[in-house]
């Protein structure tokens, strides 16, 4: 599978250091590394592309400001020097996002998610999406039924650590796997107990019992960090954290 990337930074350094890794990586075919938006802008709207490395501060327009300008947006990986973009990157549905200086370990976690989600986009026709909602159990709901890739899973809810949405579809990620389908968190919200779960972002459902602290504006899960929307903070502060932050 070839996919397809472009790099769009200003930093002739930082192209360099991209165009680097990209080169290890046989799938990955470099098809343009452009030195400012507009010139990203100009070839996006001709050519097809799977994937973008982006920056987002560079002169006349912004990283953000070129993505929300595409129709037809490819899978994008934020590369930048500033941390306090991370949250926004999370709102524009970016797959990642990597604070310079980037070392090729972390390139390798970002592009393997890319990846990933390329390969889902592409075989998105293999995806059932169930007719309702996902169907619960009656017995006080301790189980979910999951249809994806014509298989039925019956997963117990006290698996499940915390659900993504990305577009129209949405990630389970359990104790020991993940499970994509296609549904929306909006069903989901209404569908799950409300004891036990809970939305914090417009993109993430979380199971509380799963969380071991709250940092700033995310919470910790397992080894990883989830973010929490500037909307939700007070809620997932009073209800989660006794109004303590």
């Amino acid at each position: 599978m070839k996919i397809k990337c472009i790099i769009v930074d200003d930093e002739q350094l930082a192209r360099d250091l991209l165009e680097r890794y990209i080169r290890k990586f046989p799938a990955l075919d470099l098809v343009k590394s452009c030195r400012s938006p507009i010139d990203a802008i100009d070839y996006l709207q001709n050519e097809n592309v799977d994937l973008m490395f982006l920056d987002i501060q560079m002169p006349d327009i912004k990283g953000t400001e070129l993505l929300q300008s595409l129709k037809n947006r490819p899978v994008v990986i934020f590369t930048t020097a500033y941390q306090e973009y991370a949250l926004e990157g999370y709102q524009l549905d970016v797959i990642d996002y990597m604070v310079k200086p980037i070392s090729f370990e972390r390139f390798l976690q970002g592009v393997n998610k890319a990846i990933d989600q390329i390969k889902l986009i592409r075989n998105s026709g293999n995806i059932i999406k169930s007719d309702s909602a996902p169907i619960m159990e009656k017995d006080d709901k301790k189980y979910i039924h999951l249809k994806a890739e014509h298989k039925v899973h019956k997963i117990n809810l006290n698996e499940i650590l915390y659900i993504e949405g990305l577009k129209e579809y949405v990630t389970f990620y359990l104790e020991n796997r993940k499970i994509i389908v296609l549904e929306s968190l909006k069903n989901l919200e209404i569908l799950l107990p409300v004891s036990q779960f809970m939305r914090i972002h417009k993109s993430y459902i979380i199971n509380i019992d799963k969380i071991s602290l709250l940092y700033g504006n995310q919470v910790k899960i397992r080894d990883g960090y989830i973010p929490v929307g500037k909307s939700y903070k007070k809620e997932v502060v009073d209800r989660l954290f006794d109004g303590k932050s």
